[in-house]
């Protein structure tokens, strides 16, 4: 998720100390509003800050994982400590996480963010590797109803830098190569591509297929619209920054397990479906930047450019267009689908990397019914991320099935999980204890009794349980 490419710190920082909702409820049937000082001033702030969420994070006596009174934490893997089932210990850098049911718990797919230095690659095993090379893939923990492990087992290997990904309405998993890696030296294969990774039928993980046609670049994350089959993706690129597409299916084309590989394999599957990247516009004026928009509820017409050169063979996609053709934006992270449309995430902006405003967040919402997005939280550029009352730089996204969304934070400083409410308050949810690492893969299991969520280093899955419905202020 990080990328060491952009400065993160501004000499204009703007304080943010809560989110107010403000505009009419969106697609998740919440409204979520952004910097507080953005409304009101910063002289206004710290006298409205209301109680939120669950309550206050309480310290961890094991100085991990802090969590609101009544919250517990399992630890579910541990990079380099527990084992997968072939005997090597856990891989690096958890990622992007999805949660699949079955009977009586259910399987994790993990995604492992490594890029060649990691000290605990994914094994290259026989049938399940796409290239010897590189360190990167997927694992799969199979947890019992209270989230503990039974097993954990490797089902993608020779990917890189396996990032974040998405869960698809046929209850897949989607991992994405966050690269514009070439082959050469040590890898065999060009890589830069989205895989299909099954939960539960390791047979259909064998001999791992690039789904090409979802083109090659630095993807970040996907959101499938269940209706149509659709694809939305990220970017996380910069010089220019990157751009969010949309994969239109081919006809008669019916989204199922199996489904995407086979189209992948298929005669002209390089290219099936159309390809095409985000084009805004403020009535008939282009925006040329997501963060050219700093009011929550701003809203934006939606226009799709096809993709020239999908496969990138002479160039990089983003560099395939003019900045009026496009709508770019510093930092596309993490995608959820929610509410008949897709969320996605932009991390943070600064003028240095070429966006028109500064932020640290931006939340997305698109509307395929009416071909809009619309800014639903914005956090102000954080003055201090020493302090534990402020927030930056959220990543991952996932909805929560109590109202909001839970956001992972990827910032300078402190690190939280960063509940969102269906009012558009803010709220810590649980703060790294450990280090300054980053909180990667939140998801709720299908019961929605637990919150799994990733620590990146040294490597922790957690299963986080409690009293979910208490939501204590959140809802006033």
């Amino acid at each position: 998720m990080s990328s060491p490419d952009s400065p993160r710190h501004s000499p204009r920082p703007i304080a943010r100390r809560s989110f107010l909702g403000r505009t009419a409820a969106g697609s998740l049937g919440i409204a979520l509003a952004g910097s507080y000082e953005a409304i009101a001033g910063p002289a206004a702030i710290a006298a409205t800050r209301p109680p939120q969420g669950y309550g206050p994070l309480v310290p961890d006596p094991a100085g991990i994982l802090a969590l609101p009174a009544g919250f517990t934490y399992r630890i579910v893997a541990e990079a380099g400590v527990t084992l997968l089932e072939s005997g090597e210990p856990t891989p690096s850098d958890a990622d992007g996480t999805a949660s699949f049911s079955h009977g009586r718990g259910g399987t994790l797919v993990n995604n492992h963010e490594i890029g060649g230095s990691e000290p605990y690659r994914v094994p290259a095993l026989s049938g399940l590797t796409y290239d010897p090379g590189a360190g990167g893939g997927t694992t799969n923990i199979d947890v019992d109803a209270r989230g503990e492990r039974i097993r954990e087992y490797v089902s993608l290997a020779g990917t890189h830098n396996n990032c974040a990904g998405g869960k698809t309405p046929w209850n897949t998993w989607l991992t994405c190569e966050e690269t514009e890696q070439r082959a050469g030296g040590a890898y065999q294969k060009d890589h830069g591509y989205v895989f299909e990774v099954d939960p539960f039928d390791r047979e259909a993980n064998q001999d791992p297929v690039p789904l090409k046609f979802l083109g090659r670049y630095s993807h970040e994350a996907v959101a499938v619209d269940p209706r149509t089959s659709a694809i939305y993706l990220t970017e996380d690129a910069g010089g220019p920054n990157g751009l969010y597409y949309r994969w239109t299916p081919p006809r008669r084309f019916h989204g199922r397990k199996g489904a995407l590989r086979a189209l992948a394999l298929s005669e002209g599957g390089d290219t099936a479906g159309k390809l095409a990247a985000l084009s805004c516009y403020r009535d008939d004026t282009h925006v040329a930047d997501l963060s050219e928009a700093t009011e929550p509820g701003t809203r934006f017409k939606v226009r799709w450019v096809e993709v020239p050169d999908r496969d990138a063979k002479t160039q990089s996609v983003r560099l395939q267009f003019a900045n009026d053709q496009v709508t770019r934006s510093r930092k596309l992270e993490g995608a959820w689908w929610g509410d008949g449309g897709a969320y996605f995430v932009a991390s943070y902006a600064r003028h240095t990397d070429g966006s028109a405003n500064e932020h640290d967040g931006q939340v997305w919402f698109y509307d395929p019914r009416t071909e809009t997005v619309t800014l639903k939280v914005i956090f102000g550029v954080n003055p201090d991320p020493s302090q534990d009352t402020d927030y930056d730089g959220p990543d991952n996204i996932t909805v929560s099935p109590y109202g909001g969304v839970i956001l992972a934070e990827d910032g300078e400083g402190i690190q939280h999980l960063i509940g969102v409410s269906a009012q558009g308050k803010s709220y810590p949810m649980a703060r790294n204890d450990l280090n300054d690492s980053e909180f990667t893969g939140p998801a709720f299991s299908a019961d929605g009794r637990i919150l799994f969520a990733n620590i990146q280093a040294p490597g922790h899955v957690f299963a986080i349980t409690g009293p979910w419905r208490r939501h204590g202020h959140a809802d006033d």
